[in-house]
């Protein structure tokens, strides 16, 4: 057993860090919300809830809020049937190919977010290689506009963007399942069906929690700016 000292030695350092550059900031960014700002746009430290009662106020920054939460609830529900499934077939049945699966899964994230988004507008323009490909092919007579600038392509882009962050914590829980556990459901004669609904999907909750928190919350926040970003480009 590891004693009390080396105990608080090894969880200080990353407590501390995470208190830091994490709380704290957030904590920072919170007394900020309850501040107002002056006509010269510096701001006041008088504590109220005037920018809560403006965002709710205003119609615009309504839509624009259940706008994002839905398309959010979207990538995180698509991200998810996309990055379970992969992360279970890694786990479970990738044999010796699944540290060069796992590694092919986590290269988009070297990529910068721009050029992957970038990416998707020249697959999806007006130029770009799908309606090239639909009007060669005589499918279409016309370029489809549907295809970008819309919240399709909103949609689509953020689900390959965010699909890796909803793929690791799912296989983090996946690969923490113990195997004696699928034997013996096997054993006690379980099939594959019933073994998965009774013990791997119970066991990685956490994961599949984890991995919609971080596709929903991160593309809630992206398509919120951009949304803002576009109101006051346009105002």
């Amino acid at each position: 057993m590891f004693s009390r000292a080396y105990k608080l030695a090894i969880t200080l350092p990353p407590l501390l860090w995470v208190a830091l550059f994490l709380l704290f900031p957030y904590a920072l960014m919170l007394a900020y919300s309850f501040w107002s700002v002056s006509p010269t746009q510096t701001i006041v430290h008088s504590w109220n809830t005037a920018n809560f009662r403006e965002l709710l106020s205003h119609e615009v920054y309504r839509q624009t809020l259940l706008r994002s939460a839905w398309i959010a609830a979207r990538v995180m529900l698509f991200s998810l049937s996309l990055g379970y499934p992969l992360a279970y077939l890694l786990s479970f049945h990738a044999g010796r190919r699944k540290n060069l699966l796992y590694q092919l899964v986590i290269i988009p994230l070297w990529v910068s977010y721009l050029v992957r988004a970038y990416a998707w507008k020249t697959i999806l323009g007006t130029d770009g290689v799908l309606n090239t490909s639909l009007q060669y092919l005589h499918v279409t007579s016309h370029p489809l506009q549907f295809l970008l600038y819309s919240p399709f392509a909103v949609v689509l882009t953020l689900t390959h963007i965010y699909t890796p962050f909803t793929f690791l914590p799912v296989y983090a829980a996946l690969e923490h399942i113990p195997r004696n556990l699928i034997e013996a459901s096997h054993d006690l004669g379980a099939s594959r069906v019933q073994t998965f609904w009774r013990v791997v999907l119970p066991l990685s909750v956490p994961g599949m929690l984890a991995g919609a928190t971080f596709a929903f919350v991160l593309s809630f926040g992206t398509f919120w700016l951009r949304c803002c970003s576009a109101g006051q480009a346009g105002s």
